[in-house]
């Protein structure tokens, strides 16, 4: 993977602190894993990211399974090896004598055993400086979500927020495994800061109950459900695995994909897959896998290994927040079922050898052995003096975990140890691909001899706290963040041998481990079960005040210093599982390292366009069933053959002679052209459909991720507030089409469903001739207050019934679903308002509607809304008469350009005060048009009547006799703003415009009595020209006569 290919993430270079991003190596250093590795997965439960720069013949073959347990931290030691030997040692015998002696004994001794190795992969070390380390550097998305205050300025402001944040959490399958335990975790405490969170799943497993107890229910996802939710009601999506990967696919879609997602990874089955489909060239479902990845806002891992796993899929949002319980997990579940002496008998230690484990970091090279060179020349002063002893009351083992058990480390390793004087057997290692596990339990001591800077947490050293060994590590800045010297574990400094020999003879009494060194292993196991997960989830409550935005009616969440839980939700899981007996008969989801999705995609995907693929049982379609260039060429002759042949049919047929035939064939033949013809064929069914009838439903979309909402029938159509989101074959209506405003973004944004109104109300004949006329957002069936079958017939009839009078039929109803108040008093509109659109809906409605009546500033300009408690229309969901209509428009447009004059005008151009968060900043005038048609029905005497969607059942709304004294009729009067319409028209004609953007000419049509007699002017003029022309022409024929042009003139 190259650099050029992800700029997102770019890789950085730290002189002072050595920090050299992944991707800079990465492109040299292919990943690899070895076959044997799946053997053992049940074991470590991780996979090792290693790197070769051989090109064998067996790399193709590997199983490329992967397990998570590696590090991005890679501090790559330069190990300095002479090439002259007798003057280096001569050198050090001066300055430092016996013991520097001994200690470059070794050292020489490691370089002539490694140094064919170390030649092999000079050429990786070039790039790369003693001292420096590899580090992850989040992206620039990332980057945003790092360096983000949160809510602190926003919690400084007023705020009318009334009901808690909302998200929506969709889950894989609900297995009972470390996963589901950080999720919990994570969750709870989430909703103890005030989150409310509603539950999907995609599949179902043993954790189901625990979910539902945190949810309070759970909707199951499947290909039907998952395109009739609106996802638009929640604040923020958290996706909590890959295999949820499915419910993503409908969150591509507008208007859905510009919802915060938080996308959790903490498998990585995806990762092994990856160079299988460089390999087999599938640079689709590379594409297909970075488009869902770069859907979300943000891609959350749990550790600094992940980012250079999935790197080929980076777009720079990916981070990381370290913390999982899957090492304790795995500790715990191996140590239930294994025991150290039996383990110790099988891998040839006695029961009473004193067994010291040096692990150091787990990326690991297959070719480059200087980590092992570091590691024994560290701790060559313990080797010197422990391991070359003969005593049979104190016999010492030191055991070697790194690298790769099958390169022939081991053998090299061994002949080392036979230079430096070392007992037969005192010196051993083992592979990172082997049962990693059993290692770390059989140790006495685990001592941390690597001395690559990390960036998280060592894994190895979690499991080895767990099981209650004794750990000695270098003061690394992270390790020293939850390790207390000499409580927890013991510090030494780096390369400072002497602090070394301490630390080790402080856990030694007489051959065996001190009190000192039980009670480390004591305190450290109990601080390994709940390490990281404090910092896990005060990272995700940080992240989701950086990524998610609140609006105006959403309450904030409380801060993150509310969180003082430091553990994981053990007791939680504890009804559900027994961990001291039933660990391992959990569901293995987590590790059997497979992930159906996975797989599902590559079946779905792969075999399409290739004849090649690797199957779950990864095994391959044979060379001899592949399709060779000679196949191709052969099947493009037979196609080529059958092309020419129908050609030459059909020229014969035509000169034939045939037989005309009856009439009935004839007409049957035009019907069945005409049924092939299938998109005009609809549009044409649908015009029939709707003749005759009184009312047409126009539904306002965007985008196709809201189809499966929209209705069929006659009663409704559709109105598409974006080209590419129309649907096909439909007959619905262009909204960009007829009003050629809505092709600016940002209009078409802050506008929203009031811009395909006026799209309709533009020469309003040519497309709608019907006595009614009415609207329905697609948000009013996603939310489930959609007209019912029933509903539609009461209402359709109760039209015919009531032809004449001006009444407002609305279904769709403020504080619908009581979230907005959140109790049970009674508010007034105009708070309500306020509640929706940042606090200012009063003093923007009266600024617009002094700036429309050009009214001085002592006179009231709010008109008066009564607090009965009756209903007040919302969702733009109503029917009206389409004259009424036409009137409503009128009004609109008016106001609609005086907020916008007063939004250019002030010095702040671009603020929306009518709301908070940037959603609301994007569609700034659509909350207070919504409620917009409310001020007009009441103040122009329109009847309000409500229709329960549901039963059909109609109560009137605020009965015109009670509005007597309060209504404003004479600023709604319909000769008033129809004088005001023609103003506006006759200085748009003239050119006289107020100011440079001027929203009113933009939103509909332009006309005044003036343009009336213009264009009569015009028609008489064109017809008086006609005549005269007609008249020249006879008379010319007169004097002349006619003349026939001869052919060919």
């Amino acid at each position: 993977m190259g650099l050029s290919r992800n700029a997102a993430s770019q890789p950085e270079i730290d002189d002072a602190g050595g920090d050299i991003g992944f991707h800079a190596i990465r492109g040299g250093f292919p990943f690899k894993r070895n076959p044997s590795h799946y053997r053992h997965r049940g074991s470590f439960d991780r996979q090792l990211p290693r790197s070769s720069n051989s090109s064998s013949s067996n790399s193709s073959s590997r199983s490329h399974l992967h397990s998570r347990l590696t590090r991005k931290g890679l501090l790559l030691w330069l190990f300095p090896f002479s090439k002259c030997k007798s003057g280096f040692y001569a050198l050090i015998i001066v300055v430092v004598f016996l013991f520097a002696f001994s200690s470059m004994v070794m050292q020489n001794s490691i370089t002539s055993v490694f140094r064919q190795r170390t030649e092999r992969g000079r050429y990786h070390r070039e790039g790369l400086r003693f001292g420096t380390a590899l580090r992850f550097v989040p992206g620039r998305v990332s980057q945003g979500f790092l360096s983000g205050d949160g809510l602190d300025r926003v919690r400084s402001q007023p705020r009318l927020g009334v009901r808690p944040p909302r998200i929506a959490l969709i889950l894989g399958h609900m297995t009972i495994d470390p996963q589901s335990l950080m999720l919990v975790t994570v969750i709870r405490n989430l909703q103890k800061l005030g989150y409310v969170f509603k539950i999907f799943a995609v599949g179902n497993g043993k954790a189901h109950s625990i979910w539902e107890n945190i949810g309070g229910g759970i909707s199951h996802l499947n290909t039907e459900r998952q395109g009739l939710i609106d996802w638009s009601i929640f604040e923020g999506i958290i996706v909590g695995s890959l295999e949820a990967k499915e419910a993503i696919s409908s969150l591509m879609q507008e208007p859905f994909c510009s919802i915060p997602l938080i996308w959790i990874i903490q498998e990585d089955s995806l990762s092994s897959r990856l160079p299988v489909y460089e390999q087999m060239g599938w640079e689709h479902l590379l594409s297909h896998w970075r488009r869902a990845f770069g859907r979300a806002s943000v891609v959350v891992f749990p550790d600094f290994t992940y980012p250079m796993l999935y790197s080929e899929l980076d777009t720079g949002n990916f981070f990381v927040i370290p913390g999982s319980p899957v090492d304790v997990w795995a500790a715990e579940r191996y140590h239930k079922t294994h025991a150290k002496d039996q383990l110790r008998e099988l891998n040839g230690f006695d029961k009473y050898d004193m067994v010291v484990l040096v692990v150091g970091s787990t990326v690991f090279y297959d070719d480059l052995s200087w980590d092992y060179a570091v590691a024994m020349h560290s701790i060559g002063p313990l080797l010197t003096k422990y391991a070359r002893r003969n005593d049979a009351t104190e016999s010492f083992k030191f055991v070697f975990l790194c690298g790769n058990s099958t390169d022939g480390s081991d053998d090299a390793l061994q002949e080392v140890a036979s230079r430096l004087g070392l007992r037969q057997g005192s010196v051993r290692h083992y592979g990172l691909n082997g049962d990693v596990n059993s290692v770390l339990l059989m140790a006495d001591i685990i001592l941390y001899g690597s001395a690559q800077e990390v960036q998280g947490f060592p894994p190895l050293l979690i499991r080895a706290m767990t099981f209650e060994i004794p750990v000695i590590a270098p003061d690394f800045p992270v390790l020293k963040k939850y390790i207390v010297d000499g409580v927890h574990g013991i510090f030494f400094p780096k390369q400072n041998t002497e602090v070394l020999m301490n630390a080790f003879s402080l856990l030694l009494s007489n051959g065996r481990l001190s009190k000192f060194a039980k009670a480390i292993a004591s305190s450290g196991r109990k601080l390994a079960k709940n390490v990281l997960s404090l910092d896990c989830i005060t990272g995700y409550a940080r992240l989701l005040e950086n990524v998610l935005s609140f609006p105006s009616d959403a309450l904030l969440p409380g801060p993150v210093s509310q969180i003082q839980q430091g553990s994981w939700e053990w007791n939680l899981l504890q009804h559900e599982i027994n961990l001291g007996i039933h660990l391992s008969n959990m569901d293995g989801g987590f590790f059997n390292g497979k992930v159906s999705v996975v797989y599902a995609v590559e079946n779905e995907l792969a075999g399409l366009n290739y004849s090649t693929s690797i199957f779950e049982n990864r095994t391959e379609v044979s060379e001899e069933d592949e399709l060779t260039q000679l196949d191709w060429d052969v099947f493009r002759e037979i196609e080529i053959s059958e092309e020419n042949e129908m050609f030459e049919i059909a020229e014969v047929e035509e000169r034939m002679d045939k037989e005309v035939g009856v009439w009935d064939n004839i007409y049957r033949n035009a019907r069945k052209s005409e049924k092939l013809r299938f998109e005009v064929n609809e549009r044409d069914e649908g015009e029939l459909e709707r003749t005759g009838q009184p009312v047409c439903i126009y539904e306002i979309y965007n985008g196709a991720g809201v189809w499966p909402f929209l209705h069929h029938g006659s009663l409704y159509r559709g109105l598409s507030l974006s080209r590419r989101g129309q649907r096909q074959s439909s007959d619905d209506v262009d909204a960009v089409g007829r009003l050629p405003l809505l092709n600016d973004t940002y209009y078409q944004e802050i506008l929203c469903e009031m811009g395909g109104m006026f799209a309709i109300a533009n020469k309003v004949d040519n497309i709608h001739r019907r006595p009614w006329i009415g609207f329905q957002s697609w948000r009013a069936a996603g939310r489930k207050v959609a007209l019912s079958p029933t509903a539609e017939k009461v209402l359709e009839q109760r039209m015919q019934e009531n032809s004449r009078g001006d009444v407002i039929y609305f279904w769709g109803h403020l504080d619908m679903d009581r979230t907005i108040i959140g109790n049970n008093n009674v508010f007034s509109f105009w708070y309500m308002c306020d509640i929706l659109n940042g606090g200012n809906c009063r003093t923007v409605f009266q600024d617009g509607f002094r700036q429309m009546y050009a009214l001085p500033p002592d006179v009231e300009t709010l008109p008066p809304m009564p607090e009965d408690g009756g209903y007040w229309s919302a969702l733009h969901s109503w029917v009206m008469p389409t004259p009424s209509f036409l009137e409503f428009i009128m009004f609109s447009r008016m106001f609609v350009d005086s907020i916008d004059a007063l939004r250019r005008d002030s010095r702040k151009y671009g603020l929306c005060l009518l709301g908070s968060s940037k959603i609301e900043t994007k569609h700034c005038y659509c909350r207070v048009l919504e409620l917009l048609i409310n001020v007009w029905a009441y103040h122009s005497a329109r009847r309000m009547v409500y229709i329960n969607p549901s039963t059909g059942s109609m109560e009137e709304q605020h009965p015109i006799e009670q509005r007597k004294g309060f209504m404003w009729a004479k600023y709604f009067n319909f000769s008033l703003l129809k004088s005001m319409d023609e103003d506006l028209a006759e200085a748009a004609d003239d050119g006289d415009h107020p100011r440079d953007m001027w929203l009113w000419p933009m939103t509909g049509e332009v006309h005044w009595h003036g343009i009336y007699e213009r264009e009569r002017e015009e028609r008489y003029r064109l017809k008086m020209d006609k005549k005269r022309k007609t008249k020249e022409k006879l008379f010319e024929r007169m004097k002349h006569g006619y003349k026939q042009k001869s052919l060919g003139g």
